[in-house]
């Protein structure tokens, strides 16, 4: 768990002005947000029963917070109203991604950026095998959870340009530790801050 929060840290802090947070749960990044430069944040979480948990973190930050009890397939918000968007594990959770990031595609600002870490497929051909063997499974056991999506595939099929990218294995098993963290930019617009 250290080392999954140690990957939050590398993102979160970096987002500004007015934040949507995709799978807000029960708001672990809540203390990772730096409150001098985050207007208001919006958490989107379909999983209602979370946001009791995430309402105790907010109280203790000095953070504006929404809580939206809504998937990330139909964001209810205008065009072009976000300026940064954060998702952390959760692209491996979304029923139909490609169409989440498109919606969050939609709602971000001309030069606004979308800050990620998210587990997913890996590079080694052993390990991936692994992660398709256990997928069927998985699935199953843990909400709907994708070990075997090719996150920059996807941020590309939902309409973004990934500028910033690193990648990594967490400490643990293998199949579940291949990390993504970056910035992404809608395809066509200025990177932003």
């Amino acid at each position: 768990m250290k080392a999954i929060n140690r990957q939050r840290q590398k993102v979160v802090p970096k987002a500004t002005g007015k934040v949507l947070e995709i799978g807000i749960g029960t708001g672990l990044n809540m203390r990772h947000y730096d409150a001098a430069k985050v207007e208001k944040i919006v958490g989107l979480d379909p999983a209602m029963q979370m946001h009791r948990l995430a309402k105790k973190r907010i109280q203790k930050t000095a953070l504006s917070v929404e809580l939206m009890g809504l998937p990330a397939e139909k964001i209810p918000l205008p065009d072009a109203s976000i300026d940064t968007i954060v998702m952390t594990y959760t692209l491996c959770t979304i029923p139909d991604p490609v169409q989440a990031l498109k919606e969050m595609r939609r709602v971000l600002k001309p030069g606004g950026k979308l800050l990620f870490c998210e587990h997913g497929v890996a590079p080694d051909e052993p390990v991936r095998r692994m992660q398709n063997r256990l997928q069927p499974v998985w699935g199953k056991l843990a909400g709907g959870c994708h070990l075997n999506r090719d996150i920059p595939a996807l941020l590309k099929a939902g309409g973004f340009q990934v500028d910033d990218i690193e990648t990594m294995y967490v400490p643990g098993p293998k199949a579940f530790a291949y990390n993504y963290w970056g910035a992404a930019y809608s395809e066509g617009s200025q990177k932003g801050n």
